[in-house]
């Protein structure tokens, strides 16, 4: 039996080591979210800002390989899909969007620009964008 329990541990390690336990328990979440929502249950209309809001962390969430939590919050936040994509959010943010700044998730450049007095932010920044 010290065999099985060894063997249970050591599997289990692997896969909290290598992301795998997380993002199947963040899967399994999302799935349990989609079922339990009635599909003829009316929500409440997001707000715009909500929208924006949303669409920026799931742009993070989604550059970060984190994509059963960007699934989560798409199921809870009832946001729209098709996204309503990068170019439309930066629009409505009036943030310069480039070749260069597309690398990263529009919440850089958010922070870049709101902390502009911050040397060590701005060079981090760079350095991620170089």
């Amino acid at each position: 039996m010290s065999t099985l329990e060894d063997l249970r541990s050591v599997v289990k390690q692997t896969l909290e080591q290598n992301g795998s336990l997380a993002a199947t328990r963040a899967k399994l979440r999302a799935d349990i979210f989609s079922t339990l929502q009635d599909p003829t249950e009316v929500k409440p209309r997001i707000p715009h800002e909500n929208l924006l809001i949303n669409e920026l962390i799931l742009e993070y969430l989604k550059y970060n390989n984190l994509d059963c939590s960007a699934s989560v919050l798409a199921v809870e936040s009832g946001q729209p899909t098709p996204s309503l994509g990068r170019a439309f959010v930066a629009e409505q943010l009036n943030v310069h969007d480039d070749e260069k700044t597309r690398q990263l998730p529009l919440l850089y450049s958010l922070l870049s620009h709101f902390s502009s007095n911050s040397k060590t932010t701005n060079r981090a920044l760079s350095n991620r964008l170089n």
